[in-house]
């Protein structure tokens, strides 16, 4: 088994303003990816009275191989969501909010109405929050990319979770590399003034190589924002962790994006959301 090294150091999450999420969350009956996808970074982000939403249930229609939510037939979508969320949202003071969604391949639209429902929702009760969010791939259909790119997020991010050879592997089917790669150049067509993200994990099997032409891959389809991170595995029935990322690679990768005109925030605790306000402030400064 690998050890797990010293550059791997959560926060503890002992803190007022973690009560005070939590309680919202519980209250609200909201769900969280924070909780769901156990999330390195939930001391410090619920800390900061910062969370990233979980929308349209807490069962996934997918199996990808590195994810800690259940899988299964989900439930019918809630109606009230919207309102929830948008609710949370104002009783959290939360100025950045980021929405993501489980995978639900049951709904013909992917979801992509009630996406944009919940942005609309927070839009009117929260007039000064900047929103992200991370939908699904929704099987790379222009008309539901459409849908929520019409909304008007202020950030719009699509994993592509791991590099190309592993994703057959990893994220499997009906998950597909080039269709996520294609979605992300969908939003920029549709859009061309949206800010674009997407994030995956690293130590895996991956190698440097492999991590810089999806890097380059990124670049192509006009990525504004990717995030990498080490991957770590949430049960022991997960796919096994092949190596610890050194900082020092981390850097590389930040460096290399720097050089390839694409923001890169990378790190062993970096998830997709992590630091989202910042970074999209800070980009915004370029502009």
């Amino acid at each position: 088994m690998l050890q797990k090294p010293k550059w791997i150091k959560v926060k503890s999450i002992g803190t007022k303003g973690f009560e005070d999420t939590l309680k919202v969350v519980k209250e609200r009956c909201i769900h969280t990816v924070c909780e769901e996808a156990l999330c390195p970074n939930i001391g410090e982000c619920w800390g900061n009275k910062t969370a990233t939403f979980l929308i349209m249930g807490d069962t996934c229609t997918r199996t990808c191989r590195f994810c800690n939510i259940k899988t299964g037939c989900p439930a019918k979508l809630d109606s009230d969501e919207p309102q929830k969320v948008a609710q949370s949202v104002k009783d959290l003071g939360i100025k950045y909010a980021v929405i993501t969604t489980v995978t639900r391949d049951d709904l013909p639209d992917g979801g992509a109405k009630h996406f944009a429902d919940v942005i609309n929702a927070i839009r009117e009760m929260n007039p000064e929050t900047k929103i992200e969010i991370l939908p699904s791939d929704l099987r790379g259909d222009i008309e539901s990319i459409k849908t929520i790119v019409e909304a008007k997020p202020d950030v719009y991010g699509h994993n592509l979770e791991i590099v190309k050879r592993l994703h057959p592997d990893v994220k499997r089917p009906p998950a597909d590399y080039n269709i996520s790669i294609k979605v992300l150049k969908q939003i920029k067509e549709l859009d061309q003034n949206m800010i674009t993200k997407t994030g995956i994990m690293v130590g895996v099997g991956e190698t440097k190589e492999e991590v810089f032409e999806l890097i380059d891959d990124a670049v192509l389809a006009k990525v504004d924002i990717l995030t990498i991170g080490q991957y770590l595995t949430p049960s022991i029935d997960s796919y096994p962790i092949d190596r610890y990322v050194t900082p020092e690679e981390f850097l590389e990768y930040e460096e290399y994006g720097k050089s390839a005109g694409i923001k890169i925030l990378a790190g062993p605790l970096v998830r997709s959301s992590y630091k989202a306000a910042e970074t999209y402030f800070e980009l915004c400064k370029q502009y």
